[in-house]
């Protein structure tokens, strides 16, 4: 299986997601500390041109590998990735499952807010305050939507790829 982790940034609940996945982060240490939150890989370290790229974050106790992606607003970057799984399965005969699973619904406001001042207009002093206090908001969400993806990717047994929108997380 391959696990690919999307939102709009690719930084912040996707690379929770990843870390949770990935068990570097455990609910077992919830509530996170600020220091926690910042030392997860790729957290609000990704810019610009890291845009649609596929950010590997490492391989599961499963040796599943484990992706993100940032897509923008752009609703055609997880119907590619979907097609063009599908055509690389094909082409080269692998049975391999391919998991889509969208944290864009875990995303508290504050969250955007943070973002946008730290991420988009680089005044970290007022976003990245604003982006742990949103991470320690919606951390047991995305540990949820992280645990879902892992059991529908095991209990799936007809679809070789994926697409979670995991809507019943919209806050």
């Amino acid at each position: 299986m391959i696990f690919i982790y999307n939102d709009y940034g690719g930084t912040h609940t996707t690379s929770l997601a990843a870390a949770l996945h990935l068990k570097i982060i455990k609910p077992s240490s919830f509530p996170l500390s600020k220091e926690e939150i910042l030392a997860v890989p790729y957290f609000n370290k990704l810019t610009k041109k890291d845009f649609g790229k596929l950010i590997f974050h490492g391989k599961d106790q499963e040796g599943n590998p484990v992706y993100t992606i940032g897509r923008k607003s752009q609703n055609l970057v997880v119907p590619s990735l979907e097609s063009l799984g599908l055509m690389l399965f094909k082409h080269f005969k692998i049975e391999e499952k391919l998991i889509l699973s969208n944290t864009s619904p875990t995303v508290p406001k504050i969250m955007s807010v943070g973002g946008f001042f730290s991420r988009g207009l680089k005044i970290d002093s007022i976003g990245v305050p604003l982006l742990i206090i949103g991470a320690k908001q919606c951390i047991k969400d995305i540990y949820e939507l992280v645990e879902n993806t892992k059991q529908v990717a095991l209990t799936s047994t007809e679809d070789q790829i994926i697409v979670l929108e995991n809507k019943q997380f919209q806050k």
